[in-house]
């Protein structure tokens, strides 16, 4: 994480951030919880080393109590920039009074698990056959994920803030 800074994507930076959502999910789209984000759209952090190069971005939007973390990806996993990224949003989030920090994984994705629990996020809930369904708005998806495993689900992690204590 040292060398690391987290602000706001800059409008020279969208074509970065926009190759860095194609190689993780084969475009601007993200389906999660039966909604389809563009995630062009959204409010958009970027962790950049000391060169100002990209390592890394995380979409959001804001919808009642919580911050949602719609999309984090990192140019090079192990690099601290989804550390960074997560905590720079936590942040905001408590900056705002927002309760929660939360996002969806699907049930196939063992390391985004391991991420997200180690940075203090946990397990609330698991929406049983909401990765079928969202095939219906983005048939690329496919029917086996990570590791062969059957991609069915979604998993809701959430991290509370210092407003609740």
């Amino acid at each position: 994480m040292d060398g690391l800074e987290v602000r706001p994507a800059r409008p020279t930076e969208r074509a970065t951030v926009d190759a860095l959502h194609e190689r993780e999910w084969g475009g601007p789209y993200v389906v999660a919880h039966d909604t389809r984000h563009d995630v062009r759209t959204l409010p958009t952090l970027v962790a950049v080393d000391g060169d100002t190069v990209v390592a890394g971005a995380l979409t959001y939007h804001v919808d009642g109590d919580g911050l949602e973390v719609v999309s984090l990806v990192a140019a090079v996993p192990g690099t601290g920039a989804g550390t960074a990224l997560l905590a720079a949003a936590t942040s905001i989030a408590a900056e705002a009074g927002l309760a929660r920090v939360w996002l969806i994984t699907s049930n196939d994705n063992l390391r985004a698990l391991r991420f997200y629990q180690r940075r203090g996020m946990r397990l609330v809930h698991v929406d049983r056959g909401a990765v079928d369904r969202a095939r219906h708005l983005k048939p690329e998806i496919p029917l086996v994920g990570e590791d062969g495993i059957p991609l069915h689900d979604e998993l809701v992690l959430e991290r509370r803030t210092a407003v609740e204590g």
